[in-house]
């Protein structure tokens, strides 16, 4: 029965002509699918170091107003195959002093943990990703101390928001030079 079975499937493959080609998996159709659709706004580009992996590119968010204008900032997104129906890894390579990105990389934004939804695409993270740079959460911190600074002394947080993207020392901890 389990040969019969698999000649089935031969002549099934031999029939369609696929036979020795790699399926395509559901995240691989959904990310090529998403990145088709994609309008990246002009504060934004992708990179594919591997233009075969479509699940795994960087985002460079380069904002041109708010506090972190002038600022380049690159985000690595890895795709796993659960989605559309987890969200993709989302780090930020570069060192910021944010108040929803701590100083790993990991980022706090709803869409990449509890609130996500099969529905949302590429595009949507992007777009929330620049929302973080005009408008920063002091309420949903992974950055305590930026977001502790942000709700009692705004022009403060903004000096150090400036000192940093200008690669100085806050804290004990150093940063990128990311101005243009």
């Amino acid at each position: 029965m389990i040969k019969l079975f698999s000649l089935k499937n031969q002549k099934k493959d031999n029939a369609d002509g696929r036979s020795g080609q790699k399926k395509s998996s559901a995240a691989q159709l959904r990310v090529t699918k998403d990145l088709a659709e994609l309008t990246l706004p002009k504060t934004c580009q992708t990179e594919f170091h591997d233009p075969d992996d479509l699940l795994n590119f960087k985002l460079i968010i380069c904002p041109d107003e708010g506090i972190y204008r002038n600022g380049r900032f690159v985000f690595s997104f890895n795709v796993g195959q659960g989605y559309p129906h987890e969200p993709p890894k989302v780090k930020c390579d570069t060192r910021i002093y944010h108040p929803n990105i701590d100083l790993e990389g990991n980022v706090c934004l709803n869409i990449l943990r509890e609130d996500w939804k099969p529905v949302l695409t590429i595009s949507s993270i992007i777009y929330g990703l620049q929302v973080l740079f005009t408008e920063p959460n002091h309420e949903d911190p992974l950055n305590k101390e930026a977001a502790e600074l942000l709700r009692t002394n705004r022009r403060l947080f903004e000096q150090n928001v400036a000192k940093a993207m200008a690669g100085c020392q806050i804290g004990s901890h150093y940063f990128d030079k990311v101005c243009k």
